[in-house]
């Protein structure tokens, strides 16, 4: 149990820090092929957000453990609302000035509803997950898209500013080499210590994707978003949040769906998806409802509590 343990806080660590440096090799990369940094930061910048969790289930799918990876996906997701917005905005009101965010909103409610109509048959096959990359390259093309457009909107202003400094082609390639070992390396440590937890505990991988899993991969949000709403960059704090949330849906279901296609939990959909579903519109309701603009401290805690309550359900049920 406790190798299993600090297999998950160790690997999860060398993931997060494996991720960063994948990123930036691939943004430098980029940047040496004249790509324009509002492109590199559209794209590859915000798709690095979600690399954590898409490599956690393609390495569970790739060892039979499908439930994992889509519990993954779920509590990600429920984790990226309650824990990270929340309490972002319970340290530091948040205000919205961001014109692609309103926008972005409607397409994570699409998002959400495509991918719930794919499982809703009660099983991710292997077209599903060819809708899902589908939707992804989409999504993409539309997001540089948008982003080329409003060139001088908030978000797209800071998305640009985040992108990594160039490096040499060279070093470039060695911390894109670098990244790619150790986010191998320390998904395997992530998936070994959650099923050796999961059955110590006897408990199913879903519910470990759902939690450990889940919020060990949602901590680089976490700390980018506070980051973000300490620097008075409040669009990029939720644009962390609604992009990490797109994506999952879409490149990290996606793995699972390749990988190992068949049936998972029916908990699942039947209790987890709707549960997503209700802590996304509670996003939209504090975030843009009302054309307010802004979420609060007390909405800030009241997104931390309803997580809270969340996880007791879990534990009341595991």
């Amino acid at each position: 149990m406790l190798l299993a343990t600090a297999a998950i806080v160790v690997g999860i660590a060398l993931l997060v820090w494996g991720a960063d440096r994948f990123v930036d090799g691939a943004a430098s990369i980029a940047r040496n092929m004249q790509i324009p940094p509002m492109i590199v930061g559209l794209t590859i910048v915000s798709l690095g957000t979600s690399l954590p969790e898409m490599i956690v289930a393609a390495t569970a799918a790739w060892d039979g453990n499908r439930d994992l990876g889509i519990g993954n996906v779920l509590g990600s997701n429920i984790a990226n609302i309650g824990l990270v917005l929340g309490m972002t905005a319970l340290l530091v009101p948040l205000t919205i000035k961001s014109m692609t965010l309103r926008r972005e909103m409607p397409v994570l409610f699409l998002i959400t509803f495509l991918a719930f109509a794919l499982m809703a048959d009660g099983e991710l096959g292997l077209m599903d997950g060819v809708i899902l990359i589908i939707a992804l390259i989409l999504l993409l093309l539309w997001i540089v898209r948008t982003g080329l457009k409003d060139r001088h909107d908030p978000l797209v202003e800071e998305m640009a500013e985040s992108v990594p400094e160039q490096m040499s082609m060279r070093q470039s390639a060695m911390w894109f080499v670098i990244g790619l070992v150790l986010l191998i390396v320390s998904s395997r440590m992530v998936v070994w210590g959650a099923v050796e937890i999961a059955q110590y505990l006897g408990v199913s991988d879903l519910i470990i994707g759902l939690t450990i899993v889940a919020i060990g991969t949602s901590l680089p949000e976490l700390v980018a978003s506070i980051a973000s709403a300490l620097k008075n960059e409040a669009d990029l704090a939720i644009g962390n949040v609604i992009g990490s949330n797109m994506f999952n849906l879409l490149a990290v279901l996606a793995m699972p769906a390749l990988i190992y296609s068949g049936e998972f939990a029916p908990a699942a959909l039947l209790r987890d998806f709707p549960i997503m579903i209700a802590f996304t519109f509670a996003l939209f309701i504090v975030s843009f409802a009302f054309k307010r603009g802004k979420v609060t401290r007390i909405e800030g805690g009241m997104l931390v509590s309803a997580f809270a309550a969340y996880l007791y359900m879990l534990y009341l049920q595991a």
